[in-house]
């Protein structure tokens, strides 16, 4: 892989952090916010891997319309 992905990575983290800044945030406050973040998402990351994966295959049944006041 070449290092353009991480080139634009860069940019958009400084963006991001800006966009922040701009608000009123401290940049500290903000590196430190998306650390945290960061960390949280490794350790969801640890513990389920591909959250797509623990959709059931089940069919989801649509419920019948035998009431009995259902017109018929």
């Amino acid at each position: 892989m070449t290092k353009d992905w991480r080139d634009d990575l860069s940019l958009k983290l400084e963006d991001f952090v800006d966009t922040f800044v701009v608000k009123g945030a401290k940049e500290s406050d903000v590196y430190v916010a998306i650390q945290n973040e960061l960390d949280r998402l490794t350790v969801e990351h640890d513990r389920d891997p591909d959250p797509a994966d623990d959709q059931s295959d089940d069919v989801v049944e649509e419920p019948s319309n035998g009431w009995p006041a259902s017109p018929a």
